[in-house]
Order: C-alpha cells, then sequence, then structure tokens
C-alpha cells in the first residue's frame, strides 16, 4: 500500500483528500504542525507527497527544498497560485506535477497514479520500502536511488530490508544472522560481512554511499 503525505492548509480539503485517497486503497495522512512538516514526514516514511505552495509559517517551496535535501521522493503541488511563476518555481524547486485548485478528486487520483507509475516504474500494486532517498521494490530485489537501479541478491536483499524496516536502530549482527538463515545457503559472522560488504559496494555505484554505517561489535544502522 502506498503512503500519501498531504501538507495542505484547509483542513478540509486535507480531510476530503484522504477520504478519497483511502477509497482508492492509499494509505494517507495530513499536516496538523506546520512547524514540524519534516518530522512528520520522517516518521510517516510516504512514497508520495501532495504539497500546497501558501502554508503557515514557511511555504511549500520551503519544505518542497527541505524535504529534498532527505528524500527523491514525487511531489505534487497543489495551489490556487496557478499562474507560470508558481508553476516553474514548483519545477525548479524539486516537484514532479502541479494540480490547481479547485480541482476534482478524480483528477488529483489520476496525477497521483500516473507520477507513482513514473517514480516507481509499475504497471500494477508493487510494495516499496523508501528511506533516505533510496527505494527498495519488494517484489523484484531492486534498489532506486534518484532514478539509478541495481539489482540484489537474495541476501543483500533481506539485510537492506531489515535494515530499512529499523531505519533510526541498531540491528545486531545476530539479527542479521538469523534472517539470513531463512536462505538454503550456510551463514556465519564473515559471510554477514562479506554480503554487507558487497551490498555498500552496490549501493555506492548508484550514489547511496554512507547509507549504511556500522556500530562497532554491535551490528549496523541506516541513520
Amino acid at each position: 500500500m502506498y503512503r500519501i503525505f498531504i501538507v495542505e492548509d484547509d483542513m478540509t480539503i486535507a480531510g476530503a483528500l484522504v477520504r478519497h485517497l483511502e477509497k482508492w486503497d492509499y494509505e494517507a495522512e495530513y499536516v496538523k504542525d506546520f512547524r514540524n512538516v519534516v518530522e512528520r514526514f520522517l516518521e510517516f516514511e510516504p512514497q508520495l507527497v501532495l504539497l500546497d505552495i501558501m502554508l503557515p509559517f514557511f511555504n511549500g517551496f520551503h519544505w518542497c527544498q527541505e524535504i529534498r535535501k532527505i528524500s527523491m521522493v514525487p511531489i505534487i503541488f497543489l495551489s490556487s497560485a496557478s499562474d507560470n511563476m508558481n508553476i516553474v518555481m514548483a519545477m525548479n524547486m524539486g516537484g514532479d506535477d502541479f494540480i490547481e485548485k479547485p480541482f476534482d478528486l478524480n483528477v488529483v487520483t489520476a496525477k497521483v497514479q500516473a507520477v507513482l507509475r513514473r517514480a516507481y516504474a509499475f504497471l500494477g500494486p508493487v510494495e516499496v520500502i523508501e528511506c533516505r532517498g533510496l527505494v527498495l521494490k519488494l517484489n523484484d530485489a531492486v534498489a532506486n536511488f534518484k532514478g539509478e537501479e541495481k539489482e540484489l541478491t537474495k541476501n543483500e536483499f533481506r539485510i537492506l530490508r531489515l535494515l530499512m524496516e529499523r531505519a533510526g536502530r541498531i540491528v545486531s549482527r545476530d539479527e542479521l544472522i538469523e534472517k539470513l538463515w531463512e536462505s538454503d545457503e550456510f551463514i556465519d559472522d564473515n559471510t554477514l560481512t562479506v554480503n554487507v560488504t558487497r551490498l555498500r559496494r552496490k549501493l555506492g555505484s548508484i550514489g547511496a554511499s554512507d547509507l549504511i554505517r556500522t556500530k562497532k561489535g554491535i551490528g549496523y544502522i541506516i541513520e
């Protein structure tokens, strides 16, 4: 299920968007505290953001820039300020599309589906995990970072999935070895080290270097 993060000042519109998107089997949430948009974004880990331009405290362009510092998740701007200058700024700030207010909810759905298809390259339902701009496609064991992709081996996929699911927390070497024991091959401490090294090399080749950090004597973490 794709998660959609809504940053919209009008709570009536935000609520309507949530209800409509949930009918299409998306998980949707809207911001209530406009001082802490990025913090809630990181907690929710969405696959797409609907972002208004006119917001309390800081405008949508500011929050787009802040999100782009940590994630390449698709962003669709929503705004009644639909003059050419705002549209150009939205695209230059890192937006993926622009929807003019007032809008039809079915148009929003169509735009969301189109942007998700472009971003995650799928023709039907697919599960992904996103963290720090890295997208892990669960159905085909592919890591995607800023449009660059790398196929992972079975063990590399299992390691990365567990670390991404536990982002911000240390995963012990014992936990990882236990996870890898689900495979048909023998896994020991040295085998884990080799697999992590290969995984880091692959992630580095698509620009996601230093994503996985070692906690000496304990395990690994994606911070």
